[in-house]
């Protein structure tokens, strides 16, 4: 409860005598239509987070606390992408990205700098983990243990949603099937173990980010939901009696664009839709076990980097649609910060963003009151429409064969859907204030000069390979070998891999070590990109125009142009890259693309094979400079220092310059969302290094 000084201060304790209305509409949920209080005490504020790591444990480990000292209440782990992938830091995939989008967790050494002072007991953890969640879960529980916490007191949640992966963010590692063996195996162990324990947040929130409308963002986070509780219950891990108490403990994450009124009706159509699937599916009649338990991060795909000022209305606007409604609102925010489409936000960028929270859940009356939009047609129509058009995406999941079969479907109508939003930005159609629209400016004293954005210090990566080795060096090898042996053993059998994961975690076995244990038995997977379909301009003038260029320069060269796009090291993030492998098809360019996470040798040698007259590479995870001096490196090698490179990113204009210098041909950031343009800047620079001197 809130203390208040002063005659200014509301009436807290009741609604005030008279505040009475008689209620006709649908209301929320439990709430008869009788007359009732429109004010009441506070409803208790949602979890504030921020979505925070960097560099090491331990200075992530600074970061956190210092986060929880202003009023931050939960924490959002953001792991680097090694760690995200199941490698270790000393792996040919891992050069670059170290530390660099998280903190590595490497071992159970680095889990205990991470909580360091911090007590497990009383924190809510949110781990943004998937292919490996169950590692990271297990060093959580493992540290614990040795810490002697009780786990029956642990809270938090293991995001652990592969099928995104598949679709949008591409941290997976393994195959369909094994991988939704891991989450269902989390999920039984979980309910008993860990209680209070989200097993799983299905990630809606990636979708969105991919271009996801809003029934296909509801469709697909159901459709997955759903495949994860029918794969829990066709294990036998659970007893029937207690399935219940499983679907209780499923939890959601969710995006929040900034068109206020459909994302407000899409949360309200949630809510509905998934006490749908839990009656009428699953039988679950409990209300508390039928909630609709969501946490969110609000639109990063929006955020500006022109004009980024701009991204502090957008971060608002998109936090009241998930906190306004309160029959639909959070159990969790997290907000970007203003100037994360330019790189890592500061602290202080940080707690601009808990501040924003923080005001509105204390400053304003807005938890004082009942849902204020129960009873408008307009959201109740809006609602319904968005469920409607769920629920017939749904239906053609289901008749593909659920979730995990329809993952070529989805990721093509994904990559479709986003096809067309950046299109709308192109001619104009959908307006971004500062990027097609009101785009002169003033200059901004926010973000200027050095430290205006986080960096991550090049040798820290050297000194995490070091750490990883003193750490192998110390330990009992013959324990670990012994503990990875059981460890595959469970894998192999089908029993529960959560238990024999923590006694590796004890034994010291590394995350990397963990992956390639797993990977030795279930494999490994590379998801469709969703950019083999067949695309047409539809008679837009400016494709048409650079058509023209395409087959003219094509005829001067005696074959089609040659377009060989990589995304080098373990950057998941191929929205970028799939916009541009689509847009060259449509202008007429034989591009070759085949997905993400490949070494720069792999990517050069795509390239001699199919005589690229020109390499692109898409890299969003701040790596560019050590990638894009490997790649160049590998070019030589294959003899392809003549071939031109060009590079997409969120590339800061100091480290343009050092590209350039290296040798790259162009530089692309957001502030270029003209993608038609693009392709044509790229014809120039093949006409250039091919034909200039002809």
């Amino acid at each position: 409860m809130r203390q208040h000084k002063g005659v200014m201060c509301r009436l807290r304790s009741g609604a005030p005598r008279g505040m009475l209305r008689r209620n006709n509409s649908k209301g929320s949920p439990g709430m008869a239509d009788t007359q009732r209080p429109i004010q009441h005490a506070p409803d208790r504020p949602w979890i504030f987070r921020t979505y925070a790591g960097h560099s090491t444990a331990q200075k992530s480990n600074e970061l956190y606390r210092g986060n929880l000292a202003k009023g931050q209440t939960g924490l959002s782990i953001a792991f680097d992408l090694p760690t995200q992938t199941a490698y270790d830091a000393d792996h040919i995939l891992a050069k670059g990205e170290v530390g660099k989008v998280g903190v590595p967790v490497k071992h159970m050494g680095d889990m205990a700098k991470l909580f360091d002072q911090l007590p497990l007991e009383e924190m809510n953890t949110s781990m943004t983990i998937n292919a490996p969640a169950a590692w990271m879960l297990a060093m959580y529980v493992a540290l614990a243990d040795e810490r002697g916490d009780d786990r029956a007191k642990l809270r938090g949640t293991t995001q652990n949603d592969i099928v995104k992966e598949y679709l949008s963010r591409g941290t997976y590692v393994f195959p369909p099937e094994p991988s939704m063996r891991l989450i269902a195996d989390m999920v039984s162990w979980c309910y008993t173990e860990v209680p209070k324990w989200n097993p799983m947040n299905v990630c809606s929130y990636h979708l969105q980010e991919a271009g996801a409308t809003p029934e296909q963002e509801l469709a697909y986070a159901l459709a997955t939901a759903i495949a994860v509780l029918d794969k829990v219950k066709a294990g036998g891990q659970v007893p029937e009696s207690d399935f219940e108490t499983v679907f209780g403990r499923i939890s959601f994450f969710v995006n929040a664009g900034v068109r206020f009124v459909t994302e407000l009706c899409k949360m309200r159509a949630f809510v509905d839709l998934w006490e749908e699937i839990g009656r009428e599916r699953y039988g679950v009649s409990d209300p508390k076990a039928l909630l609709f338990r969501y946490g969110v991060q609000v639109n990063s795909l929006g955020l500006t980097e022109p004009q980024p000022e701009n991204n502090v209305y957008r971060i608002l606007i998109e936090a009241l649609a998930v906190t306004l409604s309160k029959r639909a609102r959070c159990r969790a925010l997290q907000l970007p910060a203003w100037n994360e489409a330019m790189g890592l936000p500061r602290p202080w960028d940080q707690q601009w963003s808990l501040r924003l929270q923080q005001i509105l859940a204390y400053e304003t009356d807005l938890l004082e009151f009942e849902d204020i939009f129960d009873g408008s047609h307009v959201i109740e129509g809006k609602t319904e429409e968005l469920k409607k058009m769920a629920r017939a995406t749904l239906a053609e999941i289901d008749a593909l064969g659920g979730a995990t079969n329809a993952i070529t479907h989805m990721k093509e109508s994904l990559v479709g859907a986003h096809i067309d939003r950046i299109k709308a930005i192109e001619n104009g159609s959908l307006s971004v204030v500062g990027v097609n629209k009101y785009t002169s400016t003033e200059e901004s004293p926010l973000g200027v000069g050095d430290g205006s954005i986080q960096t991550v210090d090049p040798m820290e990566e050297a000194m995490q390979v070091r750490d990883l080795e003193a750490w192998r060096a110390k330990r009992d090898n013959a324990e670990c070998d012994a503990a990875i042996a059981a460890l595959k053993a469970a894998a192999e059998s089908g029993s529960n891999i959560m238990e024999p994961s923590i006694t590796c975690a004890k034994a010291g076995v590394t995350t990397g070590e963990w992956g390639t244990a797993m990977r030795e038995v279930f494999g490994e997977f590379r998801a469709p990109t969703g950019v083999a379909m067949v695309i047409s301009s539809g008679g837009d003038e400016e494709i048409e125009a650079v058509k023209v260029e395409v087959d003219r320069v094509s005829d001067a060269l005696g074959r089609r142009l040659t377009y060989v796009l990589g995304k080098p090291g373990l950057d998941g993030h191929s929205n970028g890259a799939e916009q541009i492998a689509a847009r060259g098809r449509e202008v007429g360019m034989d591009v070759v693309y085949e997905g993400i996470r490949f070494t720069p040798a792999e990517i050069a040698a795509q390239a001699k094979e199919a005589k690229a007259h020109v390499i692109g590479l898409s890299i969003l995870s701040g790596s560019h400079l050590d990638l894009v001096r490997e790649t160049i490196a590998e070019m030589r090698k294959q003899g392809l220092e003549n071939v031109p490179l060009v590079v997409g990113g969120i590339i800061p204009p100091e480290d343009a310059q050092a590209l350039r210098q290296m040798g790259v041909a162009r530089i692309y950031t957001p502030k270029d969302f003209k993608i038609t343009g693009i392709m044509g800047d790229v014809v120039k620079v093949v006409e250039k290094a091919w034909l200039a001197t002809a």
